[in-house]
């Protein structure tokens, strides 16, 4: 069997057992730094950084975790992050907003909806004159498209032609606010092939439909030297911004089978590899140990000194 059905699951697992940890601690008041979790969506970054793999630089959202830990971004200094400590990844100043790994591909993430996106073309730009055949990644939710960075952006990537892959996790909600409440037009798609980009949509359920979906996609940008665009619909599990359930608010409504398979990436592919006979359970324990060792390794550590907070600030 194809072992990359194994190691998506294992990039699928560790993104939702690293956020089942988060919520499980997050009330102890130790974690000093708001969660924008991912999960729902773990899909998307896991198959997309897979199908990239060393070639991606990766651009994300304030919902960093995915494509962090996707990229191959290291557990031990992700929640020492979380927990405001030197031994994480910016020293405990970056948080969960704008945690990043450029040693793996994961270049910035940002808080401010859309700001991302031109940084990614600049990015994309300077590739495509070094010729070294990288591709950039950015992700941003479906609330960044009604952001004027969004529009000038696709414009300059199909202008400039250049080697970038615009990836909308659309999960239909802008914060609160629901699409035919803020955007003018229906279908994302017609508007993209006016720019001539390649192009595809999709339920982010199945990471190997996203995966899939992502190749034939990069295939096609190599092969026409065009930029990409897709559009990954999925269902946030969790509030905006926080840890909990905001499904009694009145801008969703309760639905039963919000967990169910259709619309959680894991029991999805988790369901198979069990008919495959893959021993799901030791992976399971596997992963889990590691976040356990990260997580108390988090705790014991030590606080950065107030003279790192100004460490590679821009400053006249």
């Amino acid at each position: 069997m194809d072992n990359k059905i194994i190691e998506l699951y294992k990039k699928i697992y560790l993104i939702k057992k690293v956020e089942d940890v988060i919520k499980d601690n997050y009330f102890d008041d130790e974690m000093k730094t708001p969660m924008h979790m991912s999960k729902g969506s773990e899909a998307i970054a896991a198959g997309v950084c897979f199908a990239l793999g060393d070639r991606g630089q990766y651009f994300s959202t304030y919902r960093s975790h995915a494509p962090y830990l996707a990229s191959g971004g290291d557990v031990k200094k992700f929640f020492a992050e979380m927990y405001g400590k030197k031994q994480g990844q910016y020293a405990g100043r970056a948080g969960s907003m704008h945690i990043a790994s450029p040693e793996t591909g994961h270049i910035s993430s940002s808080a401010i909806v859309a700001s991302n996106i031109p940084v990614a073309v600049g990015a994309a730009w300077a590739n495509k004159m070094q010729k070294n055949g990288k591709i950039v990644v950015v992700f941003f939710g479906d609330g960044a498209m009604d952001e004027g960075n969004f529009w000038e952006s696709i414009n300059m990537a199909s202008l400039w032609s250049l080697p970038i892959l615009f990836i909308c996790e659309n999960n239909k909600l802008a914060v609160h606010t629901r699409p035919e409440e803020r955007q003018g037009y229906s279908n994302i798609e017609k508007i993209i092939e006016q720019f001539g980009m390649i192009k595809s949509s999709a339920l982010g359920i199945s990471v190997e439909l996203v995966y899939d979906i992502t190749d034939l996609i990069l295939k096609a940008m190599i092969e026409q030297k065009r930029p990409g665009f897709i559009e990954l619909e999925y269902y946030r599990h969790l509030e905006h911004v926080g840890i909990n359930s905001d499904i009694n608010e009145t801008y969703r409504e309760v639905d039963n089978k919000r967990f169910c398979k259709d619309k959680d990436p894991i029991l999805e592919l988790r369901e198979r590899l069990l008919i495959l006979d893959i021993n799901v359970e030791s992976i399971e324990a596997e992963i889990s140990k590691e976040i356990y060792v990260a997580l108390e390794h988090a705790k014991k550590g030590e606080f950065s000194d107030i003279s790192e907070i100004y460490k590679d600030v821009f400053y006249g």
